[in-house]
């Protein structure tokens, strides 16, 4: 990544929650988040552990933890942070995104 790309963020509470699920399953700690057409507002945000690194895509590393954007979903992110939120109503994986104009209720979908 040059100094010049986008940057995207992934918060040290995410990295463990990614660390954790990796180890569970075996898997390299790599996060893939990747951005679909659909959801209720528009787009929406897609995780998995990632296998590998593919030649166009966005790393950044928290705590050991790597962090994997494809460049088209690069565009609909950049500048946000990935974060893992605990509360009473359950817990998930929160983007805090700077781009978006609108969301959903469920915080998974949005609009640019």
């Amino acid at each position: 990544m040059t100094d010049t790309a986008p940057t995207i963020t992934l918060s040290p509470s995410a990295a463990a929650r990614v660390a954790w699920i990796a180890q569970k399953q075996g898997k390299p700690a790599m996060l893939r988040l990747a951005v679909e057409g659909g959801g209720c507002s528009g787009f929406q945000y897609r995780y998995g552990l990632a296998e590998s690194i593919e030649g166009d895509d966005t790393v950044v590393e928290t705590d050991g933890v790597k962090l994997v954007v494809d460049s088209l979903s690069l565009d609909l992110v950049s500048g946000c942070v990935v974060d893992y939120v605990e509360s009473l109503g359950g817990a998930a994986f929160k983007v805090e995104n700077p781009n978006a104009v609108a969301g959903c209720g469920c915080g998974s979908s949005f609009a640019v």
